[in-house]
């Protein structure tokens, strides 16, 4: 009786299936385009805020206020951005981590460590580098939650700015990596970051969100029975005392996320589909419009590396997160017994680990909750946030650019379509219908190449007087 051979160790950073890579294009291209809008709307937010002319209008704006107060909602501008329309980003959030729970990389719980335990040690590194280094100097430990946040979008806009074409693997671990990351944030948020709560307005919001279920699993269908709901729901949970945010990725994991007999997609497939580039294009650029508006000058510039709690960020940033995330994936990595892939090397991991250190939207809105109040050191905190996500972004530029040619290679590789079928090559290695289009195909090129050789030759006859040999027939 022969044995089963040993099963194939398991690599990491493989290369993903063709569904999923599919998934993770479509949702990079969108990230990548609202990093894009978001990067300008940073730069905007800087100098609007900076522009001596300018400076002015911009806090008028940013603190103006509108809403119905009487129903606990007159808001300033910038309040309504971080509270509403980021709940839009959390709602996509949601469908995100549903998704990859139920289809995606966290339904297989081997799979699923890899990511976990680096967006894990991920956030726990920074949060233990801003303690040490704030208790080091005598500052305040508020803020350490701030430089735990990877933001996704900054990060692939930084990817298309420098041109690097990462492995779709990479991309797919960075993507991961960063819904898991927004999981804990918004569990961190909601418990170490509320005070009072209104439990009659938490309850309310809790029926909302019973029957925003329900419709869902009766199959009711209409955005005119959805949306006003979740308004409602939101209204609630704001009121509550708890961040309002928490609706937005409530209701996103409500949604189903795996498809039935006859769906080309599930329902949280297509309202992902329509509400990402709502929340990449929009609601994330708004926020960062009016959340990024800090003074800069030398000084303040100078304060960021002196002062503990900002310097805490910064370091947190750079250093905690990128030895966080690779001192997570290379132990997950090691006691699983996986193998790097073999296209890779742990170098990649490390500059996709130092991209990772860019926090921009949630590390914007974690410092306004961790020091509200002191609006002083708000502001010296954002200002840390964004050097320190600019400090990282050169650190990954520099060591992504070293191996930009072989990334260019792998990726190339990835996405040959010789047989022009819509299925990248790499697919379809295992199937004989490839293999006979491939054999169609080059009988075809050979034909052709065949018949010009034909046509030269007879040309190059055609240019000897008399025809070929006649000129010299006699004996030498």
């Amino acid at each position: 009786m022969t044995t089963p051979p040993p099963p194939a160790p398991r690599k990491v950073f493989g290369r993903l299936s063709l569904p999923e890579r599919n998934f993770v294009a479509d949702a990079l291209r969108t990230e990548t385009v609202g990093g894009v809008l978001l990067l300008l709307a940073a730069v905007a937010a800087l100098a609007w805020a900076n522009i001596p002319a300018l400076s002015d209008s911009y806090e008028s704006v940013s603190h103006f206020h509108i809403g119905p107060a009487s129903l606990g909602l007159d808001l300033s501008i910038e309040h309504w951005a971080a509270d509403g329309l980021l709940a839009i980003f959390f709602f996509v959030a949601g469908i995100e981590l549903k998704r990859e729970l139920v289809a995606g990389d966290l339904r297989d719980p081997r799979a699923a460590a890899l990511p976990v335990v680096a967006a894990l040690c991920g956030m726990a590194v920074p949060a233990l580098v801003y303690t040490l280094t704030s208790s080091a100097g005598g500052g305040s430990l508020a803020g350490w939650a701030v430089p735990t946040a990877t933001d996704i979008a900054f990060a692939l806009a930084v990817l298309a700015v420098i041109g690097t074409s990462l492995p779709s693997a990479l991309r797919a671990f960075l993507l991961t990596l960063a819904v898991v990351d927004d999981l804990f944030a918004i569990l961190i948020i909601a418990v170490f970051f509320t005070d009072d709560l209104d439990f009659l307005a938490l309850g309310g919001s809790a029926l909302g969100l019973a029957l925003f279920w329900l419709l869902l699993r009766k199959g009711v269908k209409g955005w005119y029975v959805y949306v006003p709901l979740a308004l409602v729901i939101w209204a609630l949970m704001y009121n509550s005392g708890i961040h309002a945010t928490i609706a937005g990725v409530a209701m996103g994991l409500m949604l189903r996320c795996s498809t039935r007999e006859g769906e080309e997609h599930s329902p949280g497939g297509h309202i992902e589909h329509l509400v990402r580039p709502l929340s990449a294009g929009l609601a994330v650029p708004l926020f960062a419009l009016f959340s990024a508006g800090v003074s800069i000058s030398g000084g303040a510039l100078g304060e960021v590396f002196t002062q503990p709690e900002t310097l805490g960020v910064v370091l947190g940033l750079v250093v905690g997160k990128t030895l966080g995330i690779f001192g997570g994936t290379w132990l997950t990595a090691r006691f699983t017994r996986a193998s790097l892939s073999d296209d890779l090397e742990w170098a990649d991991v490390f500059a996709v680990a130092s991209l990772a250190g860019i926090g921009f939207t949630v590390s914007l809105l974690i410092g306004e909750l961790a020091f509200e109040g002191d609006a002083a050191l708000t502001d010296e905190v954002k200002a840390a946030v964004l050097a320190g996500s600019l400090i990282a972004a050169a650190v990954a530029t520099v060591l992504l650019k070293f191996r930009n040619a072989k990334y260019r290679r792998l990726y190339e590789d990835e996405e040959r379509d010789d047989d022009l079928d819509g299925v990248p090559d790499v697919y379809e290695l295992h199937d004989p219908a490839y293999h006979l289009r491939m054999a169609e195909i080059h009988e075809r090129k050979a034909a052709e190449h065949r018949r010009i050789a034909e046509k030269q030759t007879a040309a190059r006859l055609a240019e000897v007087p008399g025809g070929a040999g006649e000129e010299h027939d006699g004996p030498a």
